[in-house]
């Protein structure tokens, strides 16, 4: 089947879901239903993310963490369990299917949350904490992955990109209860019992709130279909088939099957081998897929979150002003985020790409020029809002979909989680030096660093990064393996 054969027969698809509403017809709302049930993975991936940063100056002071060391350990912990959960996420998604994994690390979330806020020592911190990032893991693999594979053409970048607006929901919410439970619930305490509680229960309950949403979670997940590319994999073209007439009807339905199909042709179904990837037309993609993985991490956008009361509090603001700022960050990223959801299917992947590699880069130097000079407050403020927003615009939605996106149907899931193994490997190298990059080179030569990691992002992402919008999975496996 030649390509313009394949998009005459997706456009005609496409025109059945919104120019014939009848039976059959196929139901958006349905589509969009179960896509936001599996971002809710990008929620709790988001919160558990971000809470550790409102929580540090608290839990670090009850362990009684004095080096910078240790700090950048608590703080990074969590990614060793994040590079396992994604490992682990490949194989286990194309042997037993996308829905069972949504549901196991809904579990994981529940259980790690409560464990991590109610750890008595250290250790087992540190220990619950890793559990809680393999949760991380499988939902960052999981969950953008099962969105591209359930989305017709024209929504999957808005759909794919919901999961990282709830990725910024997460992160807003986690800032938003620490704020509130550091600073503003009994209000009236002495400054001293303020302090003295957070360091007690605070902080525990910060890690403790995202077993509510975890619950929801796991309900929606027992909810919703399996993944139907992932059914007509494993021959099962009827229940698939169901599926895809229930999103877009069933002429849309007969047209996805029929690609999906042709695209395995040849293939093995099952039992997908990661050194799969290493066949050449592949292996150009998969090493597209983890590049872009590891400039969205290396632009340094991460430390900021995580390490976001060194930041301010060498800025000159104090730990209520600290707390309210980062409330800030968050709020200034759900905004940025919901244009990128706006503008990715209208505009493009690749642009939105370089407009963000080039404003954060710039966002940096200027960051890092204001800690050069001393500069306090406002400035310091105002440059590191610029930095998120121009993430949250881009690489921060953009880079999910494109990995969605980018591998073909065969091997999806093994290489999703080669990506995403690559992005919590560059994430944890981030977290873990930005303490020890902040002693050697201060904070200026630090964001300096990451400006040149954005310049050479721009660099790769105009030359190696192909424009995805508007194209079925088929489309874009046929042309990237041609």
């Amino acid at each position: 089947m030649t390509w313009n054969n394949r998009r005459w027969r997706h456009e005609a698809a496409e025109e059945t879901m919104t120019e014939q509403p009848a039976a059959g017809a196929g139901s958006p709302a349905y589509v969009w239903m179960i896509a936001l049930v599996a971002a809710l993975g990008g929620l709790l991936f988001g919160y558990d993310w971000v809470v550790i940063g409102g929580a540090k100056p608290f839990f670090e002071k009850f362990f009684h963490l004095s080096s910078g060391s240790l700090s950048g350990w608590a703080n990074s912990c969590a990614l060793l369990g994040c590079l396992l959960g994604s490992i682990v996420t490949g194989g286990l998604s194309d042997r037993f299917g996308r829905k069972k994994l949504l549901i196991l690390a809904a579990l994981l979330f529940a259980v790690s949350s409560v464990l991590t806020g109610w750890a008595a020592t250290f250790t087992w911190f540190v220990v619950w904490r890793i559990l809680g990032g393999v949760a991380i893991g499988m939902a960052s693999n999981l969950s953008p992955m099962y969105i591209a594979e359930i989305a017709p053409a024209h929504l999957r970048g808005r759909l794919v990109a919901l999961n990282q607006l709830t990725i910024v929901i997460g992160i807003l919410a986690a800032q938003l209860f620490n704020w509130w439970l550091a600073v503003r619930l009994d209000a009236g305490l002495s400054a001293a019992a303020r302090q003295l509680w957070n360091e007690q229960s605070g902080w525990r309950w910060m890690f403790t709130a995202v077993t509510v949403p975890s619950l929801v979670f796991f309900i929606g997940a027992l909810l919703v279909p399996e993944s139907p590319r992932w059914l007509i994999k494993n021959g099962n073209r009827d229940a698939a088939r169901r599926v895809l007439a229930r999103i877009g009807g069933d002429a849309y339905a007969a047209a996805e099957v029929a690609d999906v199909q042709q695209t395995l042709a040849g293939g093995e179904p099952q039992g997908v081998r990661f050194r799969d990837l290493l066949e050449p037309r592949v292996m150009k993609i998969v090493l597209v897929g983890c590049a872009l993985a590891v400039l969205q991490q290396w632009s340094g956008i991460n430390s900021i979150f995580n390490y976001a009361e060194e930041i301010f509090k060498s800025a000159g603001y104090g730990i209520s002003d600290i707390m309210f700022n980062i409330v800030i960050t968050g709020a200034i990223t759900l905004v940025f985020t919901l244009v990128a959801i706006g503008t990715v299917d209208r505009f493009g992947r690749r642009k939105l790409m370089l407009i963000g590699c080039a404003g954060i880069g710039l966002s940096h130097v200027l960051l890092g020029t204001a800690y050069a000079l001393g500069l306090k407050g406002l400035a310091v403020l105002i440059f590191t809002l610029c930095s998120l927003g121009c993430y949250a615009l881009s690489l921060a939605p953009i880079v999910w979909v494109l990995i969605a996106e980018l591998f073909p149907n065969r091997i999806r899931g093994a290489a999703i989680a080669v990506a995403v193994s690559a992005l919590w490997i560059a994430c944890f190298i981030l977290t873990f030096a930005f303490p020890i990059l902040k002693g050697v080179v201060g904070l200026a030569g630090t964001f300096w660093l990451y400006a040149a990691i954005c310049c050479a992002g721009f660099v790769f992402v105009w030359f190696k990064v192909p424009e995805t919008k508007g194209k079925t999975l088929e489309q874009i496996e046929s042309e990237l393996t041609a």
